[in-house]
């Protein structure tokens, strides 16, 4: 384009009225670059050098008439392209971003891709490992299902209060004292049973499989032991043993049970911590060691925790905190003689502070759970004494 504005610029130095024009189309390519006044599509002239006979010719007319429009349309070019990049720098942004979150998406369906072709492989090893861990797999299996078994069993019967079956709780201390024998009798070579007392299994080498087969085996054994505690409390006559006692009893012996739990594994990790690796002996001593401090340092840190709360559970225990008063015939009778909780008639009515009257022992199974009265939602216990239901925590002490 600039060789055409160029040769109409040589053919103007005999026509002078079109020197602007000539001069106009040679800036407007220079701005707006060849490819934009081809771009333009108005007009695309090539002008020879024409004789000065010809000048006055009527042709020359239409040369000058191209002349304008090559011109106009150049200029025209120009703002356009000009406004159509004004427009579109707010849309770079959006298409960067744009960009950005389908890069994202590309990595995430990449991941995606990897996982569906890796998938068949970590089959074939998680079958590998099952089989390999098939005996300990299914003892914990086992072990899981007997626990929950039983559990919910004892909290059936404590809510059932004096209709509870004194056969079904004998079942279930035969239940589990015989799965505990009969799961020591089995691995009898190994010494398990030694751990319950702060000692460790005869067993040449830990490795960390194998302190996770003592130390599971261990806490199941040790809920199971406390789990029996409770089922002969069950056991115990209404009136050798009152229903209000047997819920203190049971907390207690949780939390005894929690505790107990926390320091049973402390032997067997820290034999398997300091003898750590296969280092040269000054190395694998110091590592040993150290690994096996810091692990001591977190037992303690957890006995003080565990401290605290046992601490408070034996100052419940022992000043049994009454929720309120004995409730005379009178105020009984002002509300019918009817707990609001069973719908019955009152045994051993307890007047709350806020002056609604409920049994002892419906109102001692709402306040093990809850702090407010039934009612009126008056906070009548500073603390919700966990554990008084007989159940037995879900938690598995590992370290």
């Amino acid at each position: 384009m600039q060789a055409n504005c160029n040769q109409l610029h040589s053919s103007s130095g005999t026509v002078g009225g079109e020197d602007a024009s000539t001069s106009q189309c040679i800036h407007a390519a220079r701005l707006t670059g060849e490819g934009s006044c081809l771009h333009s599509g108005d007009v695309h002239i090539q002008i020879n050098a024409i004789p000065k006979e010809y000048v006055e010719n009527p042709s020359s007319r239409n040369t000058r008439s191209s002349v304008h429009s090559c011109t106009h349309g150049c200029v025209h070019s120009r703002f356009r392209s000009h406004s159509h990049s004004e427009a579109r720098q707010p849309d770079d942004t959006a298409t960067e971003s744009g960009e950005h979150g389908s890069s994202s998406f590309s990595e995430f369906r990449y991941l995606l891709k990897w996982l569906q072709k890796c998938l068949p492989y970590i089959l074939i090893l998680s079958v590998k490992l099952f089989m390999q861990h098939l005996t300990g797999i299914s003892l914990g299996i086992g072990l899981l299902t007997t626990f929950m078994y039983a559990n919910k069993s004892i909290v059936n019967q404590v809510f059932l209060r004096e209709r509870s079956s004194k056969i079904h709780c004998a079942w279930l201390l035969v239940f589990l004292a015989g799965s505990s024998i009969l799961l020591y009798y089995t691995f009898h070579s190994q010494s398990l049973y030694y751990s319950l007392i702060f000692l460790n299994p005869t067993l040449d080498h830990l490795s960390f499989w194998e302190v996770l087969w003592i130390v599971g085996i261990t806490d199941f054994i040790l809920k199971f032991l406390f789990m029996g505690l409770k089922c002969l409390i069950l056991l115990v006559p209404s009136f050798i043993m009152p229903f209000k006692s047997k819920g203190y009893w049971y907390m207690l012996l949780e939390e005894l049970c929690q505790y107990y739990r926390t320091f049973v594994p402390t032997p067997v990790w820290f034999r398997y911590l300091i003898s750590y690796g296969e280092l040269g002996n000054v190395t694998r001593w110091s590592l040993g060691i150290l690994l096996a401090l810091l692990y001591l340092i977190l037992k303690l840190l957890d006995f003080f925790g565990h401290l605290r709360t046992f601490r408070q559970v034996l100052r419940i225990f022992f000043t049994r905190p009454s929720y309120g008063v004995a409730a005379s015939k009178r105020q009984c009778s002002d509300v019918d003689d009817i707990c609001s909780i069973c719908q019955a008639e009152f045994q051993k009515p307890v007047l709350l502070i806020c002056q609604h009257i409920f049994c002892e022992e419906c109102i001692t199974l709402w306040f093990n759970r809850e702090k407010t009265c039934p009612l009126c939602r008056t906070v009548i216990s500073d603390c919700i004494n966990k554990w008084k239901d007989g159940a037995t925590s879900l938690h598995l002490q590992i370290y």
